[in-house]
């Protein structure tokens, strides 16, 4: 029994070490008051596999880190769709 348990813990370590962190920025244009930024980090948050989400209302955009084994950009530009805000891509970074 143990076997077979550290054989999954070891396999699913290995997956998790393809996992390779991606920050995107989005632009938000449609951000027009102070608790926008706090809907869209929300929305952003619950996303499986984001890591890190900063929005920036002078500047309307949001960066955001996750793992490309977990999500993409275009979830992340439907969560924050469906929270009210549309989103489009300014630039993303791979590692």
């Amino acid at each position: 029994m143990q076997k077979i348990i550290l054989s999954i813990v070891f396999t699913l370590a290995s997956f998790s070490a393809w996992a390779k962190p991606q920050t995107i920025e989005l632009d938000l244009p449609t951000m027009n008051c102070a608790m926008c930024p706090i809907t869209v980090k929300k929305a952003l948050t619950k996303v499986e596999g984001v890591t890190k989400a900063e929005v920036n209302y002078e500047k309307k955009q949001a960066v955001v880190t996750f793992e490309d084994t977990k999500t993409s950009a275009e979830k992340l530009i439907e969560a924050t769709t469906n929270a009210g805000y549309t989103s489009t891509i300014v630039s993303e970074k791979k590692p």
